[in-house]
């Protein structure tokens, strides 16, 4: 579904990502976890076109991603849900989720409803400001705000920073629930142990390189990972 290859990224003429190898499957949760400044957030934003990349390939299916604008890769089906959740805080939860449909307007009606009804806490607060939701709460409306372009691949950058432990649970059931209903996710991660418990594959990258990959589950107990992760 998702397929990278060779990818490289650059601040300026600091190189960030060097020769970025990783596949989705459909109906897969991938995750790319890793410590601080390991290249995690540049890594999403060139997947969704708001990096330039030097060399490597993108590819949804058998679309070549590489030189569209971010707008057209939300239409081939490539969404990013970006960390701190980007919301607009003095427009109703509505607003925000309608905003999310602008590459799908036709099926605007359809996507509401069905957002509604996988996280129906959104319907209920439809008409309030986003900005007076809890941090968790926002990030509910910015996972629905995403799945209102109907995505062939979601992105979730860091979705659970800041949040409430009790939040926490709630958005892993919520990922489960979307791996159950078939959708395909490669989600960002520092921490390690949800994410890892979900995943049907991990990568771990360090100083912008991946240097482990295996079964989400079997890496929590990697000596290899600790090292990785924590640079011991």
């Amino acid at each position: 579904m998702l397929n990278v290859e060779g990818l490289n990224a650059y601040y300026g003429p600091i190189h960030i990502l060097h020769d970025i190898d990783l596949s989705v499957d459909a109906g897969q949760i991938v995750a790319l976890v890793g410590a601080n400044a390991a290249g995690k957030s540049t890594l999403m934003f060139s997947l969704a076109g708001l990096r330039t990349i030097c060399t490597g390939k993108i590819a949804i299916g058998a679309v070549v991603l590489n030189g569209l604008p971010a707008n057209e890769r939300v239409k081939h089906g490539l969404v990013l849900v970006p960390e701190r959740r980007r919301l607009f805080p003095f427009m109703t939860v509505l607003e925000n989720l309608e905003i999310g449909a602008y590459a799908a307007r036709k099926s605007k009606r359809e996507s509401l409803e069905y957002v509604y009804s996988l996280i129906p806490l959104l319907a209920e607060r439809r008409r309030q400001f986003a900005g007076s939701l809890s941090g968790g709460e926002q990030q509910m409306l910015a996972i629905g705000r995403g799945l209102m372009a109907k995505p062939k691949v979601l992105l979730l950058d860091e979705p659970t920073e800041g949040l409430a432990p009790i939040y926490v649970k709630v958005l892993y059931e919520l990922i489960r629930n979307l791996r159950d209903q078939n959708f395909t996710i490669l989600i960002v991660e520092q921490g390690v142990h949800h994410v890892l418990q979900v995943a049907d594959k991990s990568y771990v990258i360090e100083n912008g390189r991946i240097v482990l990959q295996g079964n989400g589950k079997d890496l929590l107990g990697d000596e290899r990972l600790k090292a990785a992760y924590l640079g011991l």
